[in-house]
């Protein structure tokens, strides 16, 4: 079994820069309020210091997977497919996104009777997250690839 050629210091960025879309995307003043509203979260509610940064810290875990897990996928696509690494990039991320991390919002909020206007807010983050993820690994791509 052969294992995709990965540029890790891509997927690190790209791990970085989820922590800054969603910090962006959370600030008070751009969706995080909204955010608040229908999640029913109280953004105010006093937090133990692992409250508050265990989610934080998984973010970082979780955000380095799926860089790492995109990083190959392109790696893999580009190889079967061809053309522009950067291309395969984007493209490979949107299909991710599309068929696991927007289809599994959908059903379990679905399930969970959770609004359709946080759905959206989240699966619009995801996409967002992933697209700058890609954009990322699209223009530094693995040495000896391209």
């Amino acid at each position: 079994m052969q294992i995709p050629e990965i540029n890790y210091w891509a997927v690190m960025l790209a791990t970085l820069s989820s922590m800054v879309v969603g910090s962006i995307w959370y600030t008070p003043k751009v969706f995080g309020n909204r955010w608040a509203k229908l999640a029913k979260v109280d953004m105010f509610a006093e937090k133990t210091a692992v409250q508050a940064w265990m989610p934080i810290i998984v973010t970082v875990f979780v955000s380095f997977g799926t860089a790492w897990v995109l990083a190959g996928a392109t790696t893999i696509a580009w190889h079967f497919y061809g053309g522009g690494y950067f291309a395969g990039a984007i493209v490979t991320g949107v299909l991710l996104w599309a068929g696991f991390t927007a289809a599994r919002f959908i059903t379990h909020d679905q399930f969970e009777g959770r609004p359709t206007s946080l759905t959206v807010l989240n699966i619009a983050h995801e996409l967002v997250t992933v697209l700058v993820m890609a954009i990322i690994i699209g223009v530094w791509p693995p040495a000896g690839t391209v």
